[in-house]
């Protein structure tokens, strides 16, 4: 879908085209002489899409408005807003655009994983209050108010800071965000998962859920991602269920509704196909599993408003539009 010359492209549209098909599984890189990933990127880019990772991600968004995709929830953005999204939950930030537009540093990312911060903690303690913080990270959570304003400075310092003094801007942020106070941080989705298990758990943890995200549509067998990981089924289930919480096949249920969801809300597309495209062939067998999951059925969440849909606490965007420069910004002398 091309816009006409002048014409805005709204969230939504974008939305649905993303949400047709899975989540992409972003490969986090940093450089040898990092030990997390900091980076600023224009949108549209090539990385600002529909994905997931086993790495946490502070996300704070600089410019624009739209909307943003977290777990199995959409909702809106707009500058300052800083967001915490944790491992495996799949995520994604769409502007409201005229047609041809690029909103430049719209976006700061800080990701870093989880053996990072246990390495960190194991010999500083200090950080141990942080440990509450991202394990909530699985719903996804929305920072606003003065939290979301010191939040954003540390993460600008980041960005312009080296060595010791970059490194002590990331402990500031996380000790920021892990002080808020309750009015100033919402949880987005309903309750995901992470993938901070350790070795074979978390093995078969990724593996599933890559092959999980790249058949959703489809039929899926426990017996394929266990060969990925390479393990029998008793082990894959095993530990799968050990390190994320769920079953296999709860999980698979748990992605399908939610894809389901989004499809409900973001496009017009009959019920009966939006079961197809979740990959539940049985339309009675979808409309059952989806009442089990939310208590109603999918034509009524359809018809609901959106504050009236099954979610979890809607944020409330207390945002302002100040903010800090960017890296670019800083080194050009172009005051903000």
């Amino acid at each position: 879908m091309k816009a006409l010359p002048g014409e805005i492209v709204q969230p939504g549209a974008i939305a649905a085209r993303f949400l047709e098909r899975p989540a992409t599984r972003e490969l986090i890189r940093h450089l040898p002489s990092e030990s997390f990933r900091w980076l600023e990127h224009d949108y549209p880019s090539q990385i600002a899409r529909w994905n997931y990772h086993p790495e946490y991600e502070l996300h704070l968004i600089r410019h624009g408005t739209g909307s943003y995709i977290i777990g199995d929830q959409v909702g809106p953005f707009g500058p300052g807003q800083v967001a915490l999204i944790g491992p495996g939950v799949p995520h994604d930030w769409m502007s409201d655009l005229q047609a041809d537009e690029v909103v430049y540093n719209r976006d700061v990312v800080l990701q870093f994983t989880d053996e990072w911060f246990e390495g960190c903690a194991s010999t500083m303690p200090e950080l141990n209050p942080v440990r509450a913080l991202l394990e909530a990270s699985g719903h996804g959570i929305i920072f606003s108010g003065s939290t979301a304003e010191r939040a954003a400075a540390e993460l600008e310092l980041i960005g312009i800071t080296q060595g010791a003094r970059r490194i002590s801007h990331v402990f500031a942020v996380l000790a920021t965000l892990a002080e808020a106070p309750a009015d100033e941080k919402s949880f987005v989705a309903r309750e995901w998962f992470t993938t901070t298990g350790q070795g074979d758990g978390k093995l078969a943890v990724e593996a599933g859920l890559a092959y999980i995200f790249d058949n959703l549509a489809s039929r899926i067998r426990m017996s394929d991602a266990a060969r990925l990981a390479h393990m029998s089924e008793p082990t894959f289930s095993k530990y799968f269920k050990k390190a994320s919480g769920l079953t296999f096949t709860a999980m698979v249920k748990k992605l399908r509704i939610a894809n389901a969801c989004r499809l409900l809300a973001q496009t017009d597309d009959p019920i009966a196909s939006v079961s197809l495209g979740v990959g539940y062939s049985n339309l009675a067998n979808f409309n059952r599993q989806f009442y089990a999951e939310l208590g109603m059925t999918p034509s009524r969440y359809r018809r609901l408003d959106a504050d009236e849909r099954p979610k979890g606490t809607s944020p409330s965007l207390d945002l302002k539009t100040r903010r800090n420069p960017s890296v670019l910004e800083v080194a050009a002398g172009i005051t903000v």
